[in-house]
């Protein structure tokens, strides 16, 4: 199973700039970018600072894809 996220789209939707959300998120642009690309998973931490930040519930955030090979 995978974790795919909906950041880029909720981010776009609210008009935040990578640079504006690694700014009020205290981390880099970098980072922002990788987790949208889902090269990499957020600490469970910056998970809950990421549900904070947006204000939404973690299932609008974040998924679990499954993969009917491994399932």
């Amino acid at each position: 199973m995978k974790v795919i996220n909906h950041i880029r789209e909720i981010r776009e939707k609210r008009g935040i700039t990578q640079i504006k959300m690694a700014e009020d998120l205290r981390i880099t642009r970098q980072t922002i970018n990788a987790i949208e690309k889902n090269k990499y998973n957020p600490s469970l931490e910056l998970a809950l600072k990421l549900i904070d930040y947006f204000d939404v519930p973690i299932e609008q955030l974040f998924y679990l894809e499954k993969n009917s090979k491994e399932d």
